[in-house]
């Protein structure tokens, strides 16, 4: 699973945001299906540059991520180390490409989930939204607040006086 980030959960519900608002949504094209509007997000590339770097690979997100090699100097090799950079791990993309995270899945009522299809523009803004406020909360329990013991009793000692 991804490493939380606040840049990561921002990431995810922009692009949320704007597949709701109805920015271009294909899945079968690479850059503005599922991993294609996340890596726009992610890497301020447009769809025709993630698509035409795709196009000289092989396969669909899935297949290409499972073929990925850091040092290939190929295009869409450098997009998706980019995006592992940003705190993706290779099973998040290919995940996202079939909407699969059983973390994620989780997440969504057993009957919404028998319904999702990973090709359907309200099933990807529904897993987008999940997965970010798993991250969210993922890094929320991380966080430690300082004990308010101490203020409490310098407040009940006040009521006392």
């Amino acid at each position: 699973m991804a490493t939380p980030t606040l840049a990561l959960v921002d990431a995810l519900r922009r692009t949320a945001r704007k597949l709701s608002g109805g920015v271009p949504y294909q899945w079968g094209h690479m850059g503005s299906c599922n991993c294609g509007n996340l890596a726009q997000e992610l890497t301020r590339l447009g769809k025709a540059e993630i698509h035409a770097f795709a196009m000289q690979g092989r396969g669909d997100w899935r297949e290409q991520v499972e073929e990925f090699c850091p040092t290939s100097g190929l295009p869409m090799d450098l997009l998706i180390a980019d995006m592992l950079t940003k705190g993706l791990t290779a099973s998040d993309l290919q995940n996202l490409e079939r909407l699969s995270d059983k973390q994620v899945l989780a997440r969504i009522s057993f009957e919404r989930r028998n319904e999702l299809r990973h090709n359907r523009r309200d099933d990807v803004v529904l897993y987008l939204n999940e997965w970010a406020n798993f991250l969210e909360n993922s890094l929320l329990a991380t966080v430690e607040l300082p004990s308010l013991e101490p203020a409490v009793k310098v407040s009940y000692a006040m009521q006392e006086a």
